[in-house]
């Protein structure tokens, strides 16, 4: 992903869904800030069986991003929901 801001839209939208609030299928990614390729493909695996689909994007674009991008979305999901 060039910009880790791209996904600053996916994330507001991710938000406004109620059962999001503290993260939603990727709760161990946004919330935990776990930023490993294990742990977002497990929120991804989660995603998936539950028809999520936002998630799915969301996690699918957050996979092609560096560990730093991947932190800098984590502190950006807290100024979203804050």
């Amino acid at each position: 992903m060039k910009n880790c801001r791209d996904i600053l839209p996916l994330l507001k939208a991710f938000s406004l869904i109620s059962e999001n609030g503290v993260g939603g299928k990727l709760h161990i990614f946004l919330e935990d800030g776990n930023v490993d390729d294990g742990s977002i493909k497990f929120c991804l695996e989660q995603a998936r069986e539950a028809g999520d689909e936002l998630a799915v994007k969301i996690a699918e674009l957050v996979l092609e991003c560096s560990k730093t991008q991947r932190r800098k979305i984590c502190g950006m999901w807290r100024e979203v929901v804050e």
